[in-house]
């Protein structure tokens, strides 16, 4: 009798139990830690949880057990191959392990002290997807981590997260409908309370409707809001496009991840060119054609612009979707450096600010976050678009020798279409106030085209990739306070450099096309050490720390703008293996 009451009350404890334990899933899966929204915010040292590593986009890492006194011992400890396609990826560092994207919508997990494989997920992507966006849609920038869940976007037009314990799929949403609507998810997203938030190069032929930034839901990926970055007949901003119909709005995408403010609730994202770039094509020169090359600041929970500030009526291509770094600092613009000041500016006041580069002019814009009020702005490399900035408003006057007016008109305009600035990230390091970008010297003559054979078609423009007039060195890494303004310091080099990141012990990294991987001082731009990879470093770098070590990774490949480089240093010949490589001290 006694062994019945037990087996009842052992079958009626599973009847009670096992549906959260169904919720909850396998041990496996209950083992993980979770991921939590105060987590995002403000990450454990050891961990890198999303793109440049925190909601903020600094790129910045407290760690030190690597610093300038030790970094020459620095050694490769493990490296792994990736798969085919355009390499951009950004690791994540969680719990010990690496959570690596690598394109045509593959992610591994890794043990993140010895790379041994622990699972390796691959979605089945129809080919039908990959011939209507080309070699971009095979990009897998960078993933998000939530709770126990890897979220990314997919070649297809969906959002789809991943148990992190396990690799299986979790869930799905279809954001667009590739066969009406194909765009470029290489962006990946960025979750913020609990939301992803993700943008997506929006390809001419998709329309206007296919330019979207959207949210959804973390737990169950269902759709939160939609953001157009075109506005529609009777929307805000439709007038400025004049008397161009709808349907021919194209091409506004917000391609690289946006920056999040919790406190503030709000995402700040960047948006690309329109397409045919010159404006006497849509319209009229004298049109804003909003939302282009703007930063939008919306609103976390509705997706409501709070306000937009328009960098440059562009008519070349020079996007601004880049990373948008959210500083408390000081604000004392410096006039021996920075061109364009707010003349209300009260010198030394301590700001909320959104700075950085954000365009591939490769002005540094610096502006009030909260309000959008333009604080100051100046240059780097050289540029002949933008003759001013008027300091009180922010409005951006452009060159009108370069503002195309028919068919057939030729210029030549500083910078090209990589840049200046490109895709390749800056870094922030709260340890010197500064900020630390890849820039490029770089020039294109340029031809206002409707030639189907033309090499940018989509723009209307035939261009031809050269070093800037007068300089012979194509990369460049600036070091820029921001508080001041000042160049605190300026390295150059023949190979274009790539994406940098900083670290608590006064350290950069940072490669470039040419296989070298390097790490600078902060505070002088010193080359303190150096690595020869084979192939173009175009991954962005994390440093994280497992079982009490820190460790530096990166990855290798070929990305958009990499043949374009290589074409004007004609000396560099590297390979172009997809690697992912690990450092540490021994």
């Amino acid at each position: 009798m006694e062994r019945f009451i037990n087996l009842v009350l052992l079958c009626s404890s599973f009847l009670i139990f096992s549906p959260v334990l169904a919720q909850l899933g396998s041990l496996e899966e209950l083992s993980f830690p979770r991921v939590t929204d105060g987590m995002l915010s403000d990450p454990p040292d050891e961990d890198w949880l999303m793109w440049r590593r925190t909601q903020n986009g600094w790129g910045y890492s407290p760690l030190d057990q690597i610093d300038k006194s030790n970094v020459t011992n620095l050694r490769m400890v493990w490296t792994r191959a990736l798969t085919e396609g355009s390499q951009t990826g950004t690791p994540l560092a969680y719990n010990g392990i690496l959570f690596m994207p690598n394109p045509n919508d593959v992610i591994q997990a890794l043990n993140a002290a010895t790379g041994d494989l622990i699972w390796e997920h691959r979605r089945d992507v129809p080919e039908a997807a990959r011939e209507s966006l080309g070699y971009l849609s095979t990009n897998n920038r960078n993933i998000a981590i939530w709770q126990n869940l890897i979220i990314d976007t997919s070649v297809d037009d969906h959002l789809f997260a991943l148990n992190a314990a396990t690799g299986e799929q979790v869930w799905e949403t279809m954001v667009l409908d590739y066969n009406t609507h194909p765009a470029i998810q290489g962006a990946g997203p960025i979750i913020g309370n609990g939301k992803v938030f993700s943008g997506r190069s929006c390809r001419p032929i998709a329309g206007p409707d296919a330019c979207v930034i959207t949210a959804h839901d973390a737990e169950t990926g269902a759709e939160l809001w939609r953001r157009r970055t075109i506005p529609a007949p009777g929307e805000p901003g439709d007038e400025t496009w004049g008397d161009v119909p709808f349907e021919e709005r194209k091409h506004v995408g917000a391609w690289m991840p946006p920056s999040y403010d919790p406190e503030l609730n709000t995402l700040f994202i960047g948006t690309s060119v329109t397409s045919p770039a010159p404006k006497f094509l849509l319209g009229g020169v004298e049109n804003q054609h909003l939302y282009h090359n703007s930063t939008l600041a919306l609103d976390g929970d509705t997706g409501e612009i709070n306000w937009y500030y328009q960098h440059l009526n562009d008519n070349w291509d020079l996007d601004h979707p880049f990373e948008r770094l959210l500083v408390n600092t000081a604000v004392t613009p410096d006039p021996n450096f920075v061109s364009w000041i707010n003349p209300d500016i009260t010198p030394g006041e301590e700001r909320k600010v959104m700075t950085g580069i954000p365009g591939k002019t490769g002005l540094v814009y610096t502006l009030d976050r909260e309000t959008g009020e333009f604080l100051w702005a100046r240059e780097t490399v050289f540029q002949n678009v933008i003759d001013s900035i008027d300091g009180a408003s922010g409005g951006v006057t452009i060159n009108p020798s370069l503002t195309f007016r028919e068919m057939g008109e030729f210029a030549t305009v500083c910078p090209n279409m990589h840049g200046g600035k490109d895709w390749e990230a800056g870094a922030y390091s709260p340890q010197t106030n500064t900020m630390y970008y890849p820039l490029r010297n770089m020039c294109m003559p340029t031809l206002i085209t409707d030639d189907p054979s033309a090499s940018h078609r989509i723009y209307a423009m035939s261009v031809r990739h050269e070093i800037a007039e007068g300089e012979s060195n194509l990369g460049t890494v600036y070091a820029i306070s921001a508080e001041t303004g000042r160049t605190a310091w300026k390295y150059e080099q023949r190979a274009a450099t790539g994406s940098l990141i900083a670290t608590g012990g006064g350290l950069l990294f940072g490669g470039d096309t040419n296989g070298r991987f390097k790490a600078y001082d902060q505070e002088t731009g010193e080359v303190l050490w150096e690595v020869n990879l084979g192939s173009p470093v175009t991954g962005y770098p994390i440093t994280y720390s497992a079982e009490g070590k820190q460790y530096v990774a990166v990855s290798t490949g070929s990305a958009a703008t990499t043949a374009s480089f290589l074409s004007i240093t004609p000396e560099y010949r590297p390979t172009f293996a997809n690697n992912l490589f690990v450092f540490s001290l021994p």
